[in-house]
């Protein structure tokens, strides 16, 4: 197997205003501790294609909502690959769990953007049969996969990366 990436958190900084932002009301000493106990993303069996981003707060969603979760996390890749986000599976089976851009698209240049490549997942609870969904702190709750991807024979894109999300449109 091809090793190709490591998973690293964003700065302190960047993880505390992130969060104010998507969630606010946490204290810096809370935002500290949450900081502290950050995981990195893991698979679960050797098997496992996908890796686990640990959750780091505990939340709910009704149905019907949705919220925005900075996971701490961004990734260094090798050119040429991309890193794709999807809910954990047993998460959109129960609850159609889902990412509101259906698929999250990790590209190798965003661990250089000004927001550090700090990976968000906004997520929705679209459960038709009215189930509340709870994710405890430090559990899983999408997965990454890694795959490599190519290029047009004409292609000559020289564009580098600056921003973050919708930075390269």
């Amino acid at each position: 197997m091809k090793r190709v990436a490591k998973f690293y958190k964003v700065s302190r900084q960047r993880f505390g205003d992130d969060l104010h932002k998507a969630v606010p009301g946490f204290t810096e000493a809370e935002i500290d501790e949450i900081y502290e106990q950050l995981r990195l993303p893991t698979r679960a069996t050797k098997g496992s294609a996908g890796y686990d981003f640990h959750s780091p707060i505990t939340f709910n969603i009704s149905p019907g909502k949705e919220l925005l979760i900075p996971t701490g996390i961004r990734v260094e890749m090798e050119e040429d690959w991309v890193l794709m986000l999807y809910p954990r599976s047993g998460l959109g089976f129960k609850y159609r769990f889902q990412l509101n851009n259906t698929v999250g698209i990790i590209d190798s240049d965003y661990f250089y953007a000004d927001n550090e490549g700090h990976i968000m997942a906004r997520i929705t609870n679209d459960s038709k049969v009215g189930m509340e969904l709870r994710v405890d702190r430090g559990a899983g709750f999408i997965q990454g996969i890694f795959l490599e991807y190519g290029l047009t024979t004409d292609d000559e894109t020289d564009t580098v990366r600056t921003g973050g999300f919708g930075s390269t449109n």
